[in-house]
């Protein structure tokens, strides 16, 4: 039986990460079904309800202010509109609804107090909910916690190393500490990254080691390929190979074996086989809808004629409820 470990080496991680793929594969799937069942995958929703306008220069993302892309800026969605968008996930199959704000860090102001009826609203739908805010407060942690949020999200992005050469406007110690706060507040912690944004193998090695080896490892790990927006920086990089996504999701499936290993971003340029791939892989979570904030996303009967085919069900909500 595979246990749970905080502390893996990253000489461990790389030599998974670089065993061969099929044998990789096989691996993955065998620690994949000691812990979840294999035909089930969690669909989630993601609603960009403030998009735009972000004082952040992450080098990836159409939503700094700073880069000219065709994002526009809107202000925070009126909670009713948001609960409406709620229904209609919870109506196409989606258990958790993840709610993302182009903020640096959320502030204690009229929009926070719309955030948190925003986040009572869809609870009393019986959706796990979701947040994507920036930086937080152990305070506010702690008042999303009682309005009902169920998970955080905080990606790390990439390694410390890295991190500098993508984001300079906060640093990657800024990211640990929101992680600290979630974490602290008993809230579930989603933190993930991107590949394809020119980072080098070890800088996959190293992010997956500081999740791997956080006191407790995020309940959910996002694993996304970037997907280049003109006006960014990193408009000309080249799409990762598939592989590379298969063999991110299988570490991670290896080292983080209670995780949903989320297979985010970059999953619209990818053929139902290779799809079909990363779930054998370990994945068992996606978004749905027709937008990740603001990059495409498969349209959600494409997504139903894949569980059809794969013969997957979706994850019901709150089945983790009995470890918090």
């Amino acid at each position: 039986m595979t246990t749970i470990r905080n502390n893996w080496k990253k000489e461990e991680i790389a030599e998974i990460y670089n065993t061969p793929i099929l044998e990789l594969i096989y691996q993955a799937a065998s620690v994949h079904r000691q812990f979840f069942d294999a035909q089930e995958v969690q669909v989630c929703t993601l609603l960009s309800v403030k998009t735009g306008g972000c004082p952040e220069d992450c080098s990836y993302c159409p939503q700094a202010a700073r880069y000219h892309t065709d994002v526009k800026v809107e202000k925070l969605m009126e909670v009713k509109e948001v609960l409406g968008k709620a229904r209609e996930a919870k109506d196409s199959g989606s258990t958790r609804f993840c709610m993302g704000a182009a903020w640096r860090e959320v502030r204690d102001n009229r929009d926070f107090d719309k955030v948190i009826e925003m986040v009572k609203g869809v609870n009393q739908m019986g959706l796990e909910v979701c947040c994507t805010l920036g930086m937080l407060t152990p305070e506010q942690a702690k008042k999303l916690k009682d309005a009902g949020l169920y998970a955080y999200n905080h990606n790390l992005d990439t390694s410390e190393e890295f991190y500098s050469d993508i984001i300079s406007t906060r640093t990657y110690q800024d990211r640990i500490e929101t992680l600290e706060n979630v974490r602290v507040a008993k809230i579930s912690v989603c933190s993930g990254g991107i590949i394809g944004m020119g980072e080098q193998e070890k800088d996959r090695i190293g992010m997956l080691h500081t999740l791997a080896t956080l006191p407790e490892h995020p309940e959910s790990v996002p694993v996304n390929a970037l997907v280049p927006v003109e006006g960014t920086p990193l408009e000309d990089q080249e799409k990762v190979s598939v592989w590379e996504m298969i063999r991110m999701i299988a570490t991670s499936r290896i080292i983080m074996p209670k995780a949903m290993v989320r297979l985010s971003a970059g999953r619209v340029r990818m053929s139902l086989e290779e799809q079909a791939l990363c779930f054998l892989a370990g994945a068992n979570s996606i978004f749905a809808g027709d937008k990740l904030l603001t990059t495409p996303n498969p349209a959600s009967i494409q997504d139903q004629e894949m569980f059809q085919i794969l013969q997957l069900k979706p994850r019901k909500a709150f089945q983790e409820a009995h470890h918090q």
